[in-house]
């Protein structure tokens, strides 16, 4: 009489080879897990809780739109003279400087002299290539980054890939609901918080790929394409 191994019978045949992909998806799924919970750590390392003045003065200052008091912010700055200009980006196409000034109380002065609107941006993306604009036009070479803490590092992700000869200081804007409370114990800002760091992961790897494709082509010998330019942004 003969016999069969498990691998050679039937049932081996579809049970083992079955338990063994089970066995690798859950083991990719349960490192996937652990590496984006790290990076979630790093992510969120990067955010500071307070607010604190920029470290030196600059040739200029770009504000983000999208959050509570970045341009009020980003005006305190100008009038004490952390920088010439200052850019506001992704101004809603329906706003101009008189809504601006009505929404900000002494800015008027400011205003008439040393702001610029930019209502081209849609994104962060598009932020970053209406800054890099200005930035050639005006001949700078240092700025001054404002927005809220969380989108921080997405910010500075975009800009310095646009402009990668212009020194970029962070001026992150914390909001009030973010003193008032930790961020675990919101649900809301838990999830504001998720969404922002997939956007920022979305955003290192097109950079870091793209900044592959354009290594590779000057290896090739064919010239590097210039990096790709977004264009600014008010959904951030």
């Amino acid at each position: 009489m003969s016999s069969q191994t498990d691998d050679t019978s039937p049932n081996g045949r579809a049970v083992r080879p079955r338990g063994r992909l089970r066995a690798t998806v859950v083991a990719a799924l349960a490192l996937a897990f652990v590496a984006a919970a790290v990076g979630f750590v790093g992510f969120l390392s990067q955010l500071r809780g307070v607010e604190a003045d920029p470290p030196h003065d600059a040739d200029g200052i770009v504000v983000l739109t999208g959050g509570s008091s970045r341009v009020s912010d980003a005006m305190e700055l100008l009038a004490a003279g952390y920088g010439k200009r200052l850019l506001i980006s992704g101004v809603h196409p329906t706003n101009d400087a008189g809504d601006i000034s009505r929404s900000v109380p002494d800015s008027r002065g400011l205003m008439s002299c040393c702001v610029d609107l930019d209502h081209s941006a849609v994104n962060t993306r598009s932020n970053a290539a209406g800054t890099r604009r200005w930035v050639r036009a005006r001949g700078f070479k240092s700025l001054i980054v404002v927005t809220s803490n969380y989108h921080m590092p997405r910010a500075i992700v975009e800009l310095s890939h646009a402009m990668p000869d212009v020194s970029l200081i962070p001026f992150a804007v914390v909001g009030d609901k973010w003193r008032d409370e930790p961020w675990w114990t919101s649900g809301a800002t838990f999830r504001l918080l998720l969404s922002e760091y997939a956007k920022y992961v979305a955003a290192e790897v097109r950079v870091r790929l793209a900044d592959v494709g354009l290594d590779l082509t000057s290896d090739l010998g064919e010239p590097a394409a210039a990096p790709h330019r977004p264009t600014t942004a008010q959904a951030n």
